[in-house]
């Protein structure tokens, strides 16, 4: 089998839009509080947790730094909640994302890798097939924001043929 390759794209709300919303202030509307001290950029993303759970604020320090050219073995999806991911130290990060082939796996060529300018998050709907937290330097510190509760949220699929990722 030959291996996939996906090029690494600047993230922009109009390419990840099929996968979920880019979170950040650029493009975004504001408008002024704290006696004009502040600009609200609100509401950017809504959360979703299903069945019996509650949304929550964790932070993950990835401790591995990536280096590309980087070849993947699996993608991850949360079917009962969104997941969202924003990091706290301005650093780049690497998005990896697919659309699905059918309701239990990803199509391996629909893969698609975004690379973030550092001051951007992403949400992930739910469902989304992701690969897990991609740094480039580390540690790394994301406030995530993902649903807290009970029942299997965690679909693996591991690729039956290499994927890699280029810059």
């Amino acid at each position: 089998m030959s291996t996939i390759i996906v090029k690494i794209q600047p993230l922009t709300a109009e390419a990840f839009a099929p996968f979920g919303e880019v979170i950040g202030c650029e493009g975004n509307a504001f408008f002024h509080i704290n006696d004009a001290h502040t600009e609200r950029y609100h509401a950017l993303v809504e959360t979703e947790a299903q069945g019996e759970a509650q949304v929550g604020i964790s932070i993950f320090r990835n401790i591995k730094t990536t280096q590309l050219p980087l070849d993947i073995s699996m993608l991850e999806r949360h079917p009962k909640g969104s997941q969202a991911f924003i990091p706290m130290q301005g650093q780049k990060f690497l998005i990896v994302v697919a659309l699905s082939a059918n309701e239990q796996q990803p199509d391996l060529h629909q893969v698609h890798a975004f690379m973030s300018n550092g001051a951007q998050g992403v949400n992930y709907r739910a469902g989304t097939w992701h690969h897990p937290l991609l740094t480039l330097e580390s540690p790394s510190d994301f406030a995530v924001i993902d649903r807290l509760g009970s029942g299997a949220n965690c679909d693996v699929y591991p690729f039956p043929e290499s994927v890699r990722i280029e810059p």
